[in-house]
């Protein structure tokens, strides 16, 4: 499966340009280092050694900068997801894999990789269209995966599909939004498991 939409980036400069690439890394050190919120333009200008007008002219702002860098570490948990998915057989293993392996990949980039952690609190408090991007992907691929169970007749068909993906995808929430997963963090070895289990009952033809 392919991801349904681009993930989005700044639309000043080229798209595909080393030195786009070049602050995007750059800023991702400094932020781990001093925080996102706490550091300025200004900041990475002087700990690149460009000039801020220079980075203006691939982003229009810091938070240009933090959807990229918020875009890439969705990248990387959506890539494993799907993987995971494609690799399972049946529809309802296919969604016991989406629950364990977002919540596995959440917590390896927002948690373990604490850096990470400051922007994607920013990115889910501020709604930024990356995080929207990706939450409204991951519900296309709850679709996509019921709709191959009721096509095989493992799972009931009465209930609107789009109703059934977004209640699993609400169930799902507090262990992929980063705000809510630091208050589950005791329960992440069990709870995907559990989740997972309770939602395939409910789906039972």
């Amino acid at each position: 499966m392919k991801t349904a939409a681009s993930y989005p980036v700044s639309g000043r400069g080229p798209a595909d340009h080393e030195v786009r690439d070049q602050i995007v890394a750059a800023a991702t050190e400094h932020f781990s280092r001093y925080g996102y919120e706490k550091t300025t333009v200004s900041d990475l200008a002087k700990a690149i050694g460009f000039s801020k007008a220079y980075i203006y002219k691939f982003f229009e702002s810091k938070q240009a900068i933090g959807e990229m860098i918020c875009a890439n570490c969705l990248h990387q948990i959506e890539t494993d997801v799907r993987a995971a998915v494609e690799q399972a057989g049946l529809p309802p293993e296919k969604l016991r894999r989406m629950f364990k392996v977002s919540t596995e990949a959440s917590l390896r980039l927002f948690f373990r990789d604490r850096k990470l952690y400051d922007i994607a609190a920013s990115a889910a408090t501020e709604h930024w269209q990356s995080v929207q991007a990706y939450e409204a992907r991951v519900q296309k691929l709850l679709q996509d995966v019921l709709q191959e169970g009721r096509q095989s007749g493992e799972f009931e068909r009465k209930t609107p599909l789009d109703e059934t993906a977004t209640a699993i995808y609400l169930v799902m929430r507090p262990y992929l939004n980063p705000l809510l997963l630091q208050y589950s963090l005791d329960t992440t070895d069990v709870a995907p498991t559990q989740l997972a289990n309770l939602v395939l009952r409910s789906l039972s033809p």
